[in-house]
Formats: C-alpha cells, sequence, structure tokens
C-alpha cells in the first residue's frame, strides 16, 4: 500500500516538474505578434516597440506580422482560429476588439469569447480637426454653424470607432452632421486638408503631422487634460463646458484557452516595460499615455467598453454595411 502511495506521488511530482518546465522553456520558436493595421500605423510601431523588447528578453523571435483591412475582420479571425500556444499574439486597438461588436450585426469572430486579455497598452486622445482654410477657429464656432443650418455640415469617417466618437460629439453639443464615410483614417483626413469635408476627429498622431505642417487646423481635443503635442489647443470639454473624453486605444491579447502562465509572464513582461522611462518616453512620443491593465481588469474594461459603445451606437442610430 505504502509502495503504490509513494509511487503515485512520485508520479504526480514527476508531471508537476515536467510541466514547470514546459512553462520555463516558453517561448521554444518564434512568436507571431498580428497587427490589423498597415507598417507605419501607430499599433503597428508599438507592436514592434514591444516585439523588439521580447525577443532581447525572452531569448526567441517576436515577430510582426502586418495583416489590415476589411475591418479587422482579417487579422482578428486569424487569431481567434490559431492554436491557444502562446505562438499567435494580437495587438489590436478597440476598433476589432470594441467597436466591431456594437456595429456590426455579425462578426466572423467574439471579441469577448475568442480571446485572452493580457494587457492593455495606451491610450490617444483623439482631435477635432478642420482644414486649415476654415472659418472655424474653436469648437463652438463649429457647433454654432450646425445649429444655424441643421444637417448641412458633413464630416470624414474613416472606421466605425471615429464616427462613434463623431456621434458622442454631436449628442453632447446637440448638433447633427452628415458622415462621409471613407476607407481607412489616412484618405478621411486628406480629403478633408482638401476641404471636401467640413470637419473630422482623429486619433492623435494622425492628425499631428498634418496640423504641424499646415494643412489642418485642430479646434479640440477630446481628453481629460491639454496634451503636449498640442499644448495651445483646449480641450473640447473646457470650451463645451462639459466632460467629454474620446481615445483610441491598443492592448495585447492571445487566442482564449492560452495557458494562464504564459498570459501572465507576458503580461508582466509587457506592462514592466510600459512602466519604464523607456516605455513612457515611447508612448508620450506617439501622443498617448500608457494606460497598462492587467489580464482581468482588461477584461473588465474591455466588456464595459462594447456595453458603452452599444448605448451610443443605439442611440445614434449608427449603421455600418459590411
Amino acid at each position: 500500500m505504502r509502495h503504490r502511495q509513494f509511487m503515485a506521488a512520485a508520479a504526480i511530482g514527476l508531471l508537476a516538474a515536467v510541466s514547470h518546465a514546459a512553462q520555463a522553456a516558453y517561448p521554444e520558436r518564434t512568436v507571431k505578434v498580428i497587427v490589423s493595421l498597415p507598417p507605419g500605423s501607430g499599433a503597428d510601431t508599438t507592436a514592434r516597440f514591444i516585439a523588439k523588447h521580447l525577443t532581447q528578453t525572452m531569448g526567441q523571435p517576436f515577430v510582426v506580422e502586418n495583416r489590415p483591412g476589411a475591418n479587422s475582420f482579417i487579422a482578428a479571425r486569424a487569431v481567434a482560429e490559431a492554436p491557444a500556444d502562446g505562438y499567435t499574439m494580437f495587438v489590436a486597438s478597440n476598433s476589432p476588439m470594441v467597436t466591431n461588436a456594437a456595429v456590426f450585426t455579425s462578426l466572423p469572430y467574439d471579441p469577448m469569447k475568442d480571446f485572452a486579455p493580457v494587457t492593455s497598452i495606451a491610450r490617444f486622445p483623439m482631435v477635432l480637426v478642420v482644414p486649415a482654410a476654415s472659418a472655424y477657429q474653436r469648437v463652438e464656432d463649429l457647433v454654432a454653424a450646425a445649429k444655424q443650418a441643421p444637417g448641412s455640415l458633413n464630416y470624414g469617417s474613416g472606421t466605425p470607432t471615429y464616427q462613434v466618437a463623431m456621434e458622442q460629439f454631436h449628442a453632447l453639443s446637440a448638433i447633427r452632421g452628415t458622415a462621409i464615410h471613407y476607407k481607412g483614417t489616412a484618405p478621411a483626413m486628406t480629403d478633408l486638408a482638401g476641404g471636401n469635408v467640413d470637419y473630422s476627429i482623429g486619433e492623435v498622431s494622425s492628425v499631428t503631422p498634418l496640423i504641424n505642417g499646415g494643412r489642418l487646423r485642430a479646434l479640440g481635443v477630446a481628453s481629460d487634460k491639454r496634451i503636449r503635442e498640442l499644448p495651445q489647443t483646449p480641450t473640447i470639454a473646457e470650451q463645451l463646458g462639459q466632460p467629454f473624453e474620446a481615445y483610441a486605444w491598443t492592448g495585447v491579447f492571445f487566442p482564449a484557452g492560452t495557458p494562464e502562465p504564459i498570459v501572465t509572464e507576458i503580461s508582466e513582461r509587457v506592462r514592466a516595460l510600459l512602466e519604464s522611462d523607456e516605455g513612457k518616453n515611447f508612448i508620450e512620443g506617439l501622443g498617448g499615455e500608457v494606460f497598462a491593465l492587467g489580464p482581468a481588469s482588461f477584461r473588465d474594461f474591455q466588456a464595459s467598453e462594447i456595453q458603452a459603445t452599444r448605448d451610443i451606437v443605439q442611440k445614434a442610430g449608427i449603421s455600418v454595411e459590411q
């Protein structure tokens, strides 16, 4: 009897040792880091920064693979269907992980069920912009013009995320605008700079070069305080006297079912990087602020964001064709 108990205990100990060794060995080969946006985008730049750090500190390559297009369906589905072994990561924005769930009636993936949140990375405030030649100098000017001729102004919408932010602004300021849809933020901002639409909203890193280049004018920042990149531009809340915040954010995900020790290790490593001086300087250089939540808190945040976005979409009657 004692012999059998001893052998059973030894077997359990051996299995535990093997399991620990397998976990300690991660990663044993290249880890693919999928990004749903093209090279040069904010999410891509951030993914490469994180991948470089993990490559240097974990001894195996973390290789970024861009899969843009189709409202991020391609990239998100590729990750959702990948083996849950820790060798496929997803650096994603709130577009595929929140907004798509609110604006599309059906998706080829489930943002909550098909992914394991690892950590949020950063958030980037949006900026309300007009053509440089526009007569509007402040948010109040735009609001007054829209109220004088309801529905006469149009705005450029590059993705559903920005349309949702725009409708938040409309609800706050009690105005209406007509959405002109584009296949991405870049063409929307190019058309805005050319004076073909009246106004738009964009993430700070995408609009700052056009503002500094004299092609766009910033009317207001959708954050709780003024930002370093546009210190002379007041927040929208300052001008309207009501709170208003709209951010694009990025985070890291694995396929659902990825072993918890792997999720925890990557989460801790990425958050340590982001909270270092190197990480903070990198994110601030992109116009953002570090926003590093652990797996459980990040999941709760994502769920609350989806519900809040659905409420906005329903009230505004936003409809997006696939």
